[in-house]
């Protein structure tokens, strides 16, 4: 049975979800390995617009659903494939330090890129279940809540790491092939 829920909420359902499904979508796509060259920017840009998406969740004023408890939405989806072939994917790159609280002290963990997509991918597709089971309101309380909790801070490292490793990529040359870089710029 479908919840009733106020029109902006639809909306904002609405937009998670189409984030969430696209999230999904490159994701399982970068960790198909079928096109290693765009699987950097692909993460890069999936992550950001589903961060977008998450921002929205939490300048939203709490979502709190009818009831208590979380409806059963089915057995949890088996991630352990799609965290093995983004690992393959990202191999030798795939982990990275984060500060574990940047308000509390600089306690630095280790993390992983695959870890990481496949945590805010399942957090993303447990809010898919609820709202393709029409329970609107538990599918809005679980992203916001989740992305508070855990994958938007995860989603926030991992975007930070992927543009770093970008940066690297693009940025890092021989002081050689630099130095003539900026001669041939330098030239009318």
């Amino acid at each position: 049975m479908a919840d009733a829920v106020d029109v902006d909420l639809l909306e904002l359902a609405r937009a998670v979800s189409d984030e969430a499904r696209a999230f999904l979508t490159t994701v399982t796509e970068v960790a198909a390995g079928t096109n290693p060259e765009a699987a950097l920017p692909l993460a890069l840009l999936a992550v950001s617009d589903v961060l977008a998406a998450g921002a929205r969740l939490g300048a939203t004023t709490d979502v709190v659903p009818a009831e208590r408890f979380e409806p059963d939405a089915g057995p949890d989806p088996d991630v352990d494939p799609l965290r093995a072939n983004l690992a393959n994917v990202f191999d030798g790159v795939d982990e990275y330090s984060e500060v574990v609280d940047p308000m509390l002290g600089v306690e630095v963990e280790q993390s992983t890129i695959s870890g990481d997509l496949v945590a805010i991918a399942g957090a993303l597709a447990q809010g898919l279940r609820h709202y393709a089971a029409g329970r609107t309101t538990e599918a809005l309380w679980w992203w916001q809540f989740s992305y508070l909790s855990d994958w938007g801070e995860r989603a926030a490292s991992v975007l930070r790491t992927l543009q770093t490793m970008l940066a690297h990529l693009r940025l890092d040359v021989a002081d050689d092939v630099a130095a003539e870089a900026e001669y041939d710029a330098l030239q009318p």
